[in-house]
């Protein structure tokens, strides 16, 4: 893995995006709930958003090295509008529906309509992200490429 890293400049800047995206979750999580949680390292959802950081780092080396008008750009452009696509829209429902049906569960448990003795997974909410979630994300990974290619210029074609 560290060999294809090193040797293929366009997944350096995917991974390295999203990895910092994850760090950057976990920080932010301890900054507003005054403790540490690990387990964000490997979540999804929340801010940033880190597959919009590995996507946005990835078309944007893309389209530096390869031309904005590459085949290449547009293809990886296509796949990256999906995944930011399915971030906000998909997953974001998905966790609104977690959220409700959680609600729904507790008010049947508090009012005895179901066993008290019922136990019920409770269900993941934080599955997608908001608009400005992603945003940060796409300026994360658009940032990290830029700053790539300045820093160690991949070369062209």
């Amino acid at each position: 893995m560290a060999k294809l890293l090193l040797y293929n400049p366009w997944l350096s800047v995917a991974f390295i995006s999203w990895i910092i995206a994850q760090v950057l979750k976990v920080l932010l999580n301890t900054w507003a709930t005054h403790r540490v949680d690990f387990s964000r390292l490997v979540d999804s959802g929340g801010m940033p958003s880190s597959h919009t950081a590995l996507v946005a780092g990835l078309s944007t080396s893309v389209g530096i090295t390869q031309g904005w008008h590459s085949y290449a750009f547009a293809l990886v452009l296509c796949f990256s509008l999906i995944v930011i696509y399915d971030a906000t829209n998909l997953r974001r429902s998905a966790g609104n529906h977690a959220e409700v049906l959680n609600e729904l569960v507790a008010q049947l448990l508090k009012g005895r309509i179901l066993r008290s003795e019922f136990v019920f997974p409770r269900l993941r909410e934080l599955l997608g992200h908001n608009p400005f979630e992603v945003i940060v994300g796409a300026v994360l990974g658009i940032g990290i490429a830029l700053g790539f290619s300045a820093l160690a210029p991949i070369p062209t074609r």
